[in-house]
């Protein structure tokens, strides 16, 4: 049976192995020390909020949401901004759970609304959100720019 727990620096090793996996299906490459500081880093100083999928006693995936805020609304936000299964857990509805877990934590803090961006050629992905009720943002425009050289 699968749960969803938040979480927490007791589970920190557990956490920090499936962010790793994360970055490297984003092309980063492998860095579980890096992985384990960062993770380690915002579940002490509470700057996101990490939701767990655990089946028989074993993490199996995790959505990281950051918080903001709506000036118009004047309501938090939050921003979905990693979500990855194991691959040897995908296909269990895992990421359907996360997905709603995160959702359900957004309607408890009060928040405007709940936000994601995925890369165009995530078709899985973004079919799942279309499943979830998610929609495509078509009034406004996102930009972006980076700042390191």
């Amino acid at each position: 049976m699968m749960t969803t727990v938040v979480g927490m620096l007791d589970r920190l090793d557990e956490i920090a192995g499936l962010f790793d996996g994360y970055r490297v299906f984003y092309e980063q490459e492998s860095d579980p020390e890096g992985a384990r500081r960062f993770i380690a880093a915002r579940l002490e100083s509470g700057d996101s909020h990490i939701i767990c999928a655990e089946i028989e006693g074993r993490l199996v995936g995790f959505t990281q949401l950051y918080p903001s805020f709506s000036s118009v609304r004047m309501r938090p936000v939050w921003v979905l901004n990693d979500l990855f299964v194991d691959p040897a857990a995908r296909r269990r509805g895992v990421a359907q759970a996360l997905m709603r877990a995160a959702l359900a934590h957004a309607m408890n803090t009060n928040a405007a609304y709940l936000t994601l961006e995925t890369h165009r050629d995530n078709a899985p992905a973004r079919a799942l959100y279309v499943a979830e009720g998610w929609k495509l943002d078509d009034e406004y425009y996102h930009f972006s720019r980076e700042t390191d050289g």
